[in-house]
C-alpha cells in the first residue's frame, strides 16, 4: 500500500509538469523557461503554492497575488496524473512494459485536454512518440509478444502504418461523401503514435473503442445542446488505454467463443 500511494504522489507531481505542457505547447512556448507563472500577473508561483491538488485547496482556487481565478483543470489533471501511476504501477509493477504503457497514457493525457481545449493535437508529442514507440519496440519485443528485435520492430512499425493509414482512408473517405474535412491531420498522427506502441491490432481495438464512445458523446452533446463537432483525439486515447487492461483479454475470449482458439 506504501508503494502505491508513494507512485500516486509521483503521479500528481509528474501531473503538475502536465499541466505546464498543456498550456504552453498550443503556444509554441519553452515547456522549461520560464518557471511557473500565475497566467493573470505573471508573477511566480511560490514553492508552496505549487503543492499537486493541496495548493489549490488552500488557495481555494486563485492566485494568492493577484487573485485570479486558478482553473479547475489543473487540479483534476494532478489528480489523473496520480491515478495513472498508482493503477499502472498496481497491474504492471515496475516492468518494461509498465513503464511505456504508463508514458503513453500521460501523453494521451496531455493530447486529450489540449483537443477538448483547442481542438488541436501538437506534433511536438504525437511525432516524437512514433519515434519512441519504434525504439522501445526494437528494445523489448515482449511488448508485442514477441522474442527477437525484429519482431518487435516490425509490429511497432505495423501499428504505425495501420494507424496512420487507416485514418488517413477513413477521412479521405469521409471527406469526399460529406463535402467536408471529416478527420484532422492531428487525429492521422495521434493514432500512427498509437500504434507504434500497441500494435496494428491494437489499433482495430481502439479504432472500435473509440468511434462507439464518440457516437454516444456525440449524439448525447447533439440532443443536449446541438452541437454536432467534437475532438475524436480523447475517444481516440480512451480507447488505447481500455485496450491496454482489457483489449488483449477480450481478444482472446472472442477467439475462444467463436471456436478458434
Amino acid at each position: 500500500m506504501a508503494e502505491v500511494i508513494l507512485a500516486a504522489l509521483l503521479g500528481a507531481c509528474v501531473g503538475s509538469f502536465l499541466n505546464v505542457c498543456i498550456v504552453r505547447l498550443p503556444e509554441d512556448r519553452s515547456i522549461v523557461f520560464p518557471a511557473s507563472h500565475c497566467v493573470a500577473c505573471k508573477k511566480p508561483i511560490r514553492w508552496h503554492d505549487n503543492i499537486p491538488v493541496l495548493s489549490y485547496v488552500l488557495l481555494r482556487g486563485r492566485c494568492r497575488d493577484c487573485r485570479a481565478g486558478i482553473s479547475w483543470v489543473y487540479p483534476a489533471v494532478e489528480l489523473a496524473g496520480a491515478a495513472l501511476f498508482a493503477l499502472f504501477y498496481t497491474t504492471f509493477g515496475l516492468t518494461p512494459a509498465g513503464v511505456v504503457y504508463l508514458s503513453m497514457a500521460l501523453a494521451l493525457l496531455v493530447e486529450t485536454v489540449i483537443d477538448m481545449r483547442y481542438q488541436i493535437i501538437p506534433d511536438e508529442i504525437t511525432l516524437p512518440g512514433m519515434v519512441i514507440g519504434l525504439i522501445v519496440s526494437t528494445v523489448w519485443p515482449s511488448l508485442h509478444g514477441s522474442e527477437v528485435w525484429w519482431g518487435g520492430a516490425l509490429a511497432s512499425l505495423a501499428g504505425l502504418l495501420a494507424g496512420g493509414g487507416f485514418l488517413y482512408l477513413a477521412g479521405t473517405l469521409a471527406e469526399k461523401i460529406l463535402k467536408k474535412e471529416a478527420m484532422g491531420g492531428g487525429d492521422v498522427k495521434l493514432l500512427a503514435m498509437i500504434g507504434a506502441v500497441i500494435g496494428w491490432q491494437g489499433v482495430l481495438w481502439t479504432v472500435l473503442a473509440s468511434s462507439f464512445t464518440g457516437a454516444i458523446a456525440g449524439l448525447t452533446l447533439r440532443w443536449t445542446t446541438g452541437e454536432e463537432r467534437i475532438p475524436f483525439g480523447p475517444y481516440l486515447a480512451l480507447g488505447a488505454v481500455l485496450y491496454i487492461f482489457f483489449g488483449q483479454s477480450s481478444i482472446r475470449w472472442y477467439i475462444q467463443m467463436i471456436g478458434l482458439g
